[in-house]
């Protein structure tokens, strides 16, 4: 059986092209009285990663918020509104981004994700992990995730917007777990998707965001919306819509080593528009973070500069204010004499710094076999 994804053009944010786009993308999978029944708890899941304006392209957007909470509450839905970001307060983000006077113009609840609750997904890679208590609660979960690049894990889309259950600094604990591990970490973040199971994953790809995403990359016009009620499915979708391979994105990657269904195209059954007819002409990935040749611990590690991209510090952007300190998962970060250092023997390449920074000073450095590798492939 294939899984039902839907993907239909949206070319700006006004709200009457979002709701009517919201209303065809949902069209074909039942509307969305298909995953909402009167009195139901619902809790939408946006990407309030941190306080930046809409147009900057790192948090949902905000006319979406506004266009799927109305079509909950026109089915009886009780809505909440919720996520943990990186950096800042929720109520803080959520004001910064736009997406708290939408919540509060509807009547919807602002849950700010301060409990959490332990859980034992399924697979236990992690054994235990602590859930938003509002994300337990909820008889429906919709995720309304960015579609970016991400340094670390290749794209963010419906899989890794999940993470954002996992409350405050349980977050860098769980990078600190899995170390260089990307796999391991990959496979945690689809576990924890698997968990929660989110009834609807729909995808703002209005404005997207390339390059060193996922809070420092550039926007970039898609024009386009996705959704569909299984999450790997979706981001399947998405890899096809902005023509990165399957490759590019280590939950995709991993999701097809371990024969998860929904991680291939043909396993999906696409409603709405090709994913060719709106992709974008020029859409640039995160850069390579791994060689991934294969080759034996102890041979990589004494060789993790030259196979691996590690973050460096942009001098000319970094105000040395210690936010990335703070949230290094390792401890590899500190400020001293004024000017920012980076153990790399300490670094873990999780990029948390450069996800998180306010100012993007931190830039991605590629060792030299990593560079070659890229040559190579040409790419």
């Amino acid at each position: 059986m294939k899984h039902p994804v839907s993907l239909v053009a949206a070319p700006d944010y006004s709200p009457q092209t979002i709701t009517a786009a919201i209303e065809r993308l949902l069209a074909p999978l039942g509307g969305m009285q298909a995953f909402v029944r009167p009195g139901q708890k619902v809790l939408l899941k946006p990407n309030l990663l941190s306080a930046k304006p809409p147009e900057k392209a790192v948090t949902t957007h905000p006319e979406v918020v506004r266009a799927v909470i109305a079509l909950v509450q026109g089915c009886g839905g009780i809505v909440s509104v919720g996520d943990s970001p990186g950096i800042g307060t929720p109520r803080q983000v959520a004001q910064r981004c736009g997406i708290l006077q939408v919540i509060e113009e509807s009547g919807a609840r602002f849950a700010p994700f301060a409990d959490s609750v332990k859980v034992r997904p399924q697979g236990s890679t992690f054994h235990e992990l602590e859930v938003a208590r509002d994300i337990l609660e909820a008889d429906v979960v919709i995720n309304l995730p960015k579609l970016k690049t991400h340094q670390m894990i290749g794209l963010t889309c419906a899989v890794k917007n999940l993470f954002g259950a996992v409350v405050g600094m349980r977050k860098p604990r769980l990078h600190l777990q899995a170390g260089t591990d990307k796999a391991f970490f990959a496979l945690m973040l689809l576990e924890l998707a698997e968990h929660i199971r989110p009834a609807l994953n729909i995808v703002d790809a209005v404005v997207g965001m390339e390059g060193q995403g996922p809070g420092g990359g550039d926007p970039v016009q898609i024009g386009a919306l996705l959704a569909g009620a299984d999450a790997l499915a979706v981001d399947t979708l998405a890899m096809e819509l902005v023509g990165l391979r399957p490759d590019a994105c280590w939950t995709q990657k991993i999701a097809r080593k371990t024969g998860r269904p929904g991680s291939r195209l043909e396993e999906l059954e696409i409603y709405g528009e090709r994913p060719a007819a709106l992709r974008p002409a020029h859409f640039r990935p995160a850069k390579a973070t791994d060689v991934n040749f294969g080759l034996p611990p102890f041979l990589k590690n004494p060789l993790k500069r030259t196979t691996t991209a590690l973050p460096e510090p942009d001098f000319e952007k970094c105000l040395a204010c210690g936010l990335c300190v703070q949230h290094c998962p390792p401890r590899a970060m500190t400020v001293e004499t004024g000017r920012l250092q980076i153990d790399l023997e300490r670094c873990i390449g999780c990029f948390c710094c450069q996800e998180l920074c306010p100012h993007g000073a931190i830039l991605t450095r590629q060792g030299l076999l990593l560079r070659l590798s890229r040559f190579l492939r040409g790419s």
